[in-house]
């Protein structure tokens, strides 16, 4: 039963050193994703705006501007890889309480590398447009210090987001990432030639974009925190060249307000992905080695039942080796030669003292039996060379030397 329980234990604890090391690899890639039902609402400001009213013909400057984003996921549309969002934009002048643009788009993109994907029914303002690079609300999940291809709604293409350096929004690290477009063209509008200074009752102008729009990304969930967009949309003088009219011109800037919301949302992203990366294979860890640990101790036999195992085998192994390698060497070193060496001193000294009281001593034969039971081999030689002596020499005298000489 200990056996068992050690074995279920050491498995135990080597799946959930497994659990621990794929945790923060491969199944957070594959759990953490971008929302398919994301709904959120962003406000920027601005003050000291300028724009051209259509409905005025006329430029309002030195008005305070508010723009306001809001995304919304389609999760009919969306899929285990796929988001489909839609987003609509709304800028309005609180000075003169009016609106000044709006705009609508529909994307899809992929859940976790916030990769464009030409599908599901992308368009801007309307119109099916193709649209490729990063989405631009997020970034990649992990994102990198490096520049980043992120589409442009205004030039309708993707433009370079350059890595710029690492500051804080609200107390979260963020990266910050730059798109500088200088003065280019982006279109061309039908205008009366009085407002670019033609004398022309219609002309073509055209029409440029100039931007400085800047990202504070969070590296770990790719959540856009904060946005700073300086625009500015031009009419040129088809003749000269030379700026005729402000179509818009202003440094939107997120609201401390709205910060503290996404940053909010984002916080609860950051929590999931600390539970899966850090916390989780951390504790998972630990509970799997002190498991694997439990259950190696417990597969092992105790130290008696090891004893026990082996104490037959050294009985066995050890006193028959003992008895058999040692009496046969001391028999044949140590008997024959104190038979040769003390038998001649024996029999010139002692043997006639010892003839006459052989009759009142015990037999020598009891004390060969005795030494014949511990050193196997020691009585049967005596044997031989008592048998030997007749056929050899004959009768010899008590004090004649040792026998067989």
């Amino acid at each position: 039963m200990r056996g068992a329980i050690g074995v279920v234990l050491a498995g135990l604890g080597a799946f959930l050193i497994l659990v621990a090391i794929l945790l923060p690899t491969w199944v957070t890639g594959q759990v953490v994703k971008f929302p398919l039902n994301e709904y959120e609402t962003a406000t920027l400001a601005a003050s000291n705006a300028s724009y051209f009213s259509p409905g005025s013909l006329s430029e309002k400057t030195g008005v305070s501007m508010e723009a306001t984003y809001t995304i919304k996921g389609d999760a009919s549309k969306g899929t285990s890889s796929t988001a489909v969002w839609n987003e609509y934009s709304y800028v309005y002048d609180l000075t003169n309480h009016q609106a000044v643009q709006e705009m609508t788009r529909t994307f899809a993109f992929d859940r976790r590398t916030g990769q464009l994907v030409n599908c599901c029914g992308a368009s801007l303002n309307g119109v099916a447009t193709v649209q490729t690079g990063l989405v631009g609300y997020v970034f990649p999940i992990g994102t990198q210090k490096q520049t980043y291809q992120v589409y442009d709604t205004t030039l309708k293409r993707p433009m370079p987001f350059a890595y710029s350096g690492t500051t804080t929004v609200d107390g979260v690290q963020v990266y910050e990432f730059v798109e500088n477009v200088t003065p280019v063209q982006i279109a061309t509008q039908s205008v009366p030639g009085s407002l670019v200074g033609s004398s022309a009752a219609l002309v073509s102008a055209p029409e440029f974009d100039q931007l400085h729009l800047i990202y504070y990304v969070d590296p770990d969930t790719g959540a856009l925190l904060d946005v700073n967009e300086d625009q500015t949309l031009t009419l040129h003088n088809p003749d000269t060249g030379a700026v005729a009219l402000v179509l818009f011109d202003a440094d939107l800037i997120a609201t401390p307000a709205s910060v503290h919301q996404i940053v909010g949302l984002d916080s609860s992203g950051r929590n999931e992905l600390a539970l899966l990366e850090t916390v989780l294979p951390l504790a998972l860890g630990i509970a799997g080695g002190v498991a694997l640990l439990a259950g190696i101790f417990l597969g092992r036999k105790p130290r008696d039942a090891q004893a026990v195992s082996v104490a037959p085998d050294t009985t066995e192994s050890v006193v028959p080796e003992t008895a058999e390698s040692v009496a046969p060497d001391t028999a044949e070193s140590v008997v024959p030669e104190t038979t040769e060496s003390m038998a001649p001193d024996t029999a010139e000294s002692v043997a006639p003292d010892t003839a006459e009281e052989t009759h009142a001593r015990p037999a020598p034969a009891d004390q060969s039996g005795e030494l014949a039971a511990v050193v196997p081999g020691l009585d049967d030689g005596t044997q031989e060379s008592a048998a030997e002596a007749p056929e050899g020499e004959g009768h010899q005298n008590p004090g004649s030397g040792a026998p067989g000489r």
